[in-house]
């Protein structure tokens, strides 16, 4: 039988909170799953295969950024597995995390407490910064709880500047925004964070060696 993984929790908790109403997006600013709706505050949860140390000590850092935090597991199996989730169940409501828990079986996701109240004193400018990436982040490209190499919103932006260059010699940023409407080509290529562009002339920017070899291993990104 394959290992159960984190990724494994991240289609079942997606579409339960679709029904609920709200947008969802994985890996957003270090959060495992962000989630949005109008009129209610971000809720966040952070999922492992089973509870541990780490996840409650993710769970609680995630509140300096929300009061709705959720920890998300897979469901218990048998008596023992019981007995060990509802001592935690208690250690979370004391808390203030909800929780919930995933039959991999079935696909259902079940909530057994919502957060409650929390000391943790929010960090505005952290709660700003994962709003910020959530809403300029394209669709959800993704998998939460999959490790390694993130698409961010500024990733996106910059394979955007990459794909407009491997059709044409030189481009401006001024040029890229009035075609797309992102408003930060020109500083995005200008710092050349991927290392994938140079500059041509005043303004005009063109692929370095580095970003050809991309461009040549361009592949459709998922929304």
């Amino acid at each position: 039988m394959r290992k159960v993984a984190e990724t494994d929790l991240y289609g079942p908790i997606k579409a339960y909170l679709n029904g609920l109403g709200y947008d969802v997006k994985s890996e957003v600013k270090h959060a495992d799953i962000v989630a949005l709706k109008a009129d209610a505050p971000p809720l966040i949860v952070e999922m492992k295969t089973g509870f541990s140390l780490t996840l409650l000590h993710q769970a609680t850092a995630r509140q300096t950024i929300s009061d709705c935090v959720f920890v998300a597991v897979a469901r218990w199996r048998g008596k023992v597995g019981w007995k060990a989730f509802k001592a935690n169940l208690g250690l979370c409501k004391k808390l203030g995390i909800g929780v919930l828990s995933v039959d991999l079986t079935t696909q259902l996701v079940t909530l057994h407490i919502d957060p409650g109240p929390t000391c943790s004193r929010k960090n505005n400018r952290r709660t700003a910064k994962v709003l910020e990436e959530f809403h300029a982040r394209k669709g959800d490209p993704n998998l939460g709880g999959k490790r390694g190499q993130i698409m961010t919103a500024y990733r996106q932006d910059a394979l955007l500047c990459l794909r407009t260059l491997s059709t044409v010699e030189t481009v401006s940023g001024a040029q890229i925004c009035k075609e797309t409407g992102m408003t930060r080509a020109t500083k995005l290529m200008a710092d050349n964070h991927y290392g994938w562009f140079e500059r041509a002339s005043r303004g005009l920017y063109r692929l370095s060696t580095s970003g050809k070899t991309a461009a040549d291993q361009l592949v459709v990104t998922p929304d």
